[in-house]
């Protein structure tokens, strides 16, 4: 047998698969990793703690296979995205903690910046918004809180890497210091047009150039390993995302996808066509194959699943996150409660990085199971928020919604998900999206399998849901949703 092995490097945990040529899962690990909390609003990770997991988790993976090193024809590498560390390019070392996606430390700062009209040309050149979430802000806090980062950045000493970078050079030895167009384009730096690192974005936010790695396109071998994995090239990288659109198959332009995972982010194929949204939606690319760079129109939801997690952990009122499901079944609807779960601001299309969660319409007649199917409905409507956004601003009607992700085994969350938006829900047979996203990238660059056409024959449906409440209905809980929103926003500065 021969195998890819995927690395898929999560928020909370480091997964490795490895997948034979039938699209099959034949070894698997899972390594959860510390979240680190600073301060409140602020979200780090031990990139070492990082590197060993996922590690330990490849070695894991083929153990499981009872396979050796030598039967991988490629690496695939799919990654949390916008994450930031910065590192010692001699001895290896970060300089500091990784600072994770959903940190808000630097929010003042992109007020600022907002404030001084930098937005339109951020927009122009990367398709983004000004957030704290990107990279770029993080990547200046850096060199501005630890001790002589900047000047010995701009001496060469240190390197930047999205998660997908450290990985490589980790694997490589430090030997190469490299990331796809997918993560660039996350960083708020990189120009979607010309595919190169901006001078003017650089001095914006007083980077030296000699900081950043170099860009590879998705689907090509940009790296071999050394060490264990010795000679094995690393073929595929694409930040989660983007893998999870190419894993769901949804290759041609108006096709559409949302993963349910710690966030939610719903990504819509526009082909060759960057298109410049009116709804705050990130204008990103989805891959690039060849010479053809694909691109699509992004929705971020920061808090998903991990709503579901808060009320397990935090307010214990399920044991497991499973359990959430029947506790949210057993009452017909949430009895008037609206959870607006903003834990760490509002993402698309609304980016109120000062929102915080809420619940309203509480009266005494409410419990636990009203709260818990509250929260599930929150997911939706912010789901269906970003969908309006995408209609808007493509001109595109869309049919369907492909789903992924941990919070997609969730059948009452899915049908909730087809009610609220009006279009059915497919959840396909292999749930592994974002894994066969970064799987099938390697593999196509090494001629594992010929063509996407090949890929796509692997893909079905496990299970459909359709729309099961009236036009009307859903206009009446759209809008008392959006009066729960109103009450969310901007409550750090009231």
């Amino acid at each position: 047998m021969k195998y890819i092995l995927a690395l898929d490097q999560g928020t909370t945990s480091s997964r490795a698969v490895l997948m034979g040529q039938d699209g099959r899962v034949h070894g698997s690990a899972q390594t959860p990793f510390r979240q680190i909390f600073p301060r409140p609003g602020w979200v780090e990770h031990d990139p070492v703690e990082i590197w060993s997991s996922q590690f330990g988790a490849a070695m894991e993976a083929l153990a499981q296979a009872d396979a050796k090193p030598d039967s991988v024809v490629a690496i695939g590498i799919t990654n949390q995205r916008e994450t930031t560390i910065l590192w010692d390019r001699k001895t290896g070392d970060p300089i500091h903690n990784a600072i994770v996606w959903q940190d808000r430390r630097t929010s003042g700062f992109c007020d600022q910046l907002r404030a001084d009209g930098h937005e339109p040309l951020i927009q122009q050149k990367t398709g983004l918004v000004i957030d704290a979430y990107l990279s770029a802000s993080k990547i200046r806090w850096i060199l501005d809180n630890v001790p002589e980062a900047r000047n010995r950045a701009r001496r060469g000493e240190l390197a930047f890497g999205t998660v997908d970078t450290w990985l490589i050079w980790k694997l490589t030895g430090g030997g190469r210091h490299v990331t796809d167009v997918t993560n660039a384009s996350r960083t708020m730096l990189f120009d979607l047009h010309t595919m190169q690192w901006d001078d003017a974005l650089l001095a914006l936010f007083d980077i030296p150039s000699a900081l950043l790695p170099e860009v590879a396109g998705s689907s090509e071998v940009c790296a071999t390993a050394t060490g264990v994995l010795d000679g094995i090239p690393i073929a595929g990288i694409a930040g989660d995302q983007q893998a999870a659109l190419f894993g769901q198959m949804c290759m041609r332009p108006g096709m559409v996808k949302c993963t349910y995972g710690t966030g939610s982010f719903m990504l819509l194929n526009t082909g060759d066509r960057a298109f410049a949204s009116q709804n705050k939606l990130l204008t990103t690319i989805a891959w690039k194959i060849g010479n053809r760079v694909t691109y699509a129109l992004e929705g971020s939801i920061f808090i998903a699943g991990a709503v579901v997690q808060w009320l397990r952990d935090e307010l214990q009122m399920i044991r497991s996150a499973e359990e959430i499901e029947q506790l949210a079944a057993s009452v017909p609807d949430s009895g008037g409660v609206y959870l607006v779960p903003a834990f760490a601001g509002l993402g698309a299309p609304h980016w109120d990085q000062y929102a915080r969660g809420t619940i309203v319409g509480l009266t005494r007649g409410n419990n636990r199971a009203h709260i818990a199917r509250a929260a599930l409905e929150g997911i939706g409507f912010q789901v269906a928020d970003v969908l309006t956004a995408m209609e808007s601003d493509s001109g595109v009607r869309i049919e369907e919604l492909r789903v992924d992700g941990g919070a997609a085994r969730n059948n009452l969350l899915m049908q909730i998900q087809a009610d609220i938006l009006g279009v059915p829900i497919t959840r396909p047979s292999n749930p592994e999206t974002t894994v066969l996203g970064a799987t099938y990238l390697a593999g196509l660059a090494v001629g594992f399998w010929p063509n996407q056409e090949t890929l796509a024959q692997q893909w079905a449906v496990d299970r459909r849901w359709t729309p099961a409440i009236n036009e009307q209905e859903r206009l009446r809980k759209r809008a008392e949703w959006n009066r729960a929103l109103e009450r969310a926003r901007s409550w750090e500065t009231t």
